[in-house]
Order: C-alpha cells, then structure tokens, then sequence
C-alpha cells in the first residue's frame, strides 16, 4: 500500500543524483507507506527517503527537483508528464506544511526520518560499502592462499587434480602466455571452467581431450580472465560468504573450512555468467589467441556466438600456435 489510499503501488520514471558532482541516473521511484523509494532500473534499491523529510527545491517549475529535508546534494528530478506521482507527493507536502506548525511532531517526524535514513543505510549501503573495502585491501599473497585453499576444498568433489612431470611444465608456459598465475586440470566437478581468487584457473579435462585446436582451452582460459576483470572473484567469495565473512576477512585475514565449502559447493553447480563480448574479445586480442576455434566448440552452428566470430581479433593474422603439436598431444593425456 501507498501513504494514499487510492494507489495501492504508485511508481515514476526519474532521474537521481546522489551527491552534487556525482552523475544523474534513470531511476523508478515508488511511494510507499512511509518512504520514497528509488531504485534503479533492475529494481534494486538505491535509496529511501522519508515522505515526511521530502522538500521540493523549485515550487512551480520542472522537471521538478526535490531532496530529503537538509540535504540538497541529493536532488530527485521528475518529469512534468507524471502527473499522477506529482499530484500524490504535492498532497503528502501540503498534510507535511500543515504538520510543521506543531513543533512536537516535527521533532518526533525529524527523529523518525533519521532512524529511516540510518536504517537504509545499514541495510543497503553498509554491507556492499564493507565488501568493496575488504577486496580492496587483501594483498595478493592472501588471495592466493584463498585460492589453494578452496582449490583444495573442490578437490573434494572433484577427485585430485590431473598432473605429471612432462605437462607440468607446459601448464607453466600456457599459463605465463594467458597471464594467469596457474592452470589446473580437474577429472570433474568444474563443467567447463573457473577462475579463483589468486589467479588459478580451473579447467574440465574435456576442454583438452576433445579438442584438436589447443586455442579452445586458451579461449575458456580467456573467457574466465573477462569474468574476472568484470566480477571480482574474491568479492564473488565474500558475497556468498555474507557479511560475517566479509567482516572476518577484513579483520582477521581468514575464512572458515564452511565459507569454503558453501562456495565451493555453490559455484560448482551454478552456471557461470558469460562476460561482455567487448571484454571478452579484449582478453583474445591481447593474448593473441583467435577467438573463432572456443565460439564454434561452444556452438557448432555459431548462432549464439556470433560477435565472437565476426568479430575475431586474430582472423587473417599469421599467429604463434597456443601450444606446439608435441606439447599438445602430452597434455590431452595429462589425465591418463
């Protein structure tokens, strides 16, 4: 329900701007009960105003602008054609003047207007405010412990990783040449492919036994280096962890066997998110690996992977192969 009877959910295109040199975004704005909510436009909340803090900057003009009450960095602008959400915020303002003349309510309306404005800021800004910090402060040397622990917690499920004398000096070279720190080769328990916090890349042994082009598992290499540039994958960790692991990372260095595990077991059996083609083509072009042999492994036809192809930024180029025939054969068998 909405503060106005009439509207059981009353909603309005706007533009947001968080603070004065920050920029505006298209936003959904809602009224509810008690508060303005504006959430963006995957319907995730940005902010939450309190109807009873809410002032209009230019009475008369548009599009119109308002800000919560004492802050006029943060402006809502809307547009002169929403009429409906106007006319509901102009009622709510006049039943607000009409209150303001009883300095008892005021303060009580204030003192409620703060604890929504704290509470929204616990709730929604708090927690993604503490991840983005911890990632930023954990040294390499931390992550790559991360990693070889939970590579060790997959291994679980997985069975051990493949490995002998002969290929593990060619994983070594494959993965100097895709700028990873190191590539690990599993029976099973990864579908396809997956990148860990520290810069191991984790790798089905199908992308090397059924392939002849050695440029497939390169390209699923690559393709783990564009999530990874798009998604974090020790925020990926921390996020499945909560904010206690959050917050026990930030302060201790560590993460518990369960946090582990829960990932662990979770990023197994999820599907992975394909990266942005743009990002991902970018990878290709600065590894000098075509892009076209992993698209058609993914899609014989090519259909869902056209931009990959058309777009190569290896094609018509003379090229380095990714591994030589020799090095290529002694991997496909690296898992007997």
């Amino acid at each position: 329900m909405t503060a106005l009877r009439e509207y059981q959910r009353l909603e309005a295109a706007a533009l947001w701007r968080a603070a004065p040199d920050a920029q505006r975004r298209d936003v959904i704005v809602s009224v509810g009960d008690a508060t303005l909510t504006i959430a963006d436009m995957n319907d995730r909340p940005l902010a939450h105003w309190s109807l009873a803090a809410l002032e209009r900057q230019n009475p008369g003009s548009f599009p119109a602008l308002f800000h919560p009450y004492g802050d006029q960095g943060e402006t809502l602008e809307i547009a002169e054609d929403e009429t409906a959400m106007l006319d509901a915020i102009n009622r709510l303002q006049s039943a607000l003047t009409r209150a303001r003349a009883r300095p008892g309510r005021l303060r009580a309306v204030t003192l409620l207007s703060t604890l929504a404005i704290a509470a929204g800021l616990a709730v929604f800004w708090l927690p993604n405010a503490l991840l983005s910090h911890t990632v930023d402060v954990v040294p390499d040397i931390k992550r790559k412990a991360l990693g070889q622990a939970l590579l060790g917690r997959i291994e679980r499920v997985s069975g051990q990783a493949c490995s002998t004398l002969e290929t593990a000096p060619i994983l070594d070279r494959l993965a100097e040449r895709l700028d990873v720190r190191q590539l690990v080769i599993l029976r099973s328990g990864v579908a396809s492919s997956l990148y860990l916090p520290g810069g191991i890349v984790l790798l089905n042994r199908d992308l090397v036994e059924d392939h002849e082009d050695p440029a497939v598992a390169a390209g699923a290499v690559l393709v783990e280096r564009a999530r990874a540039v798009e998604q974090d994958p020790l925020a990926e960790l921390l996020a499945a962890g909560g904010i206690r692991a959050t917050f026990r990372m930030l302060t201790t260095g560590e993460l518990t066997r369960a946090t582990l595990d829960r990932y662990a077991e979770t990023v197994i059996s999820a599907p992975r998110p394909s990266p942005d083609e743009a990002t991902t083509l970018a990878e290709f072009a600065r590894a000098a690996v075509p892009s076209s042999p992993y698209a058609y492994a993914q899609d014989i036809t090519g259909e869902t992977v056209l931009g990959l192809i058309e777009a190569d930024p290896m094609a018509g180029r003379d090229l380095q192969p990714v591994l030589n025939d020799r090095d290529w054969v002694q991997l496909q068998s690296i898992c007997g």
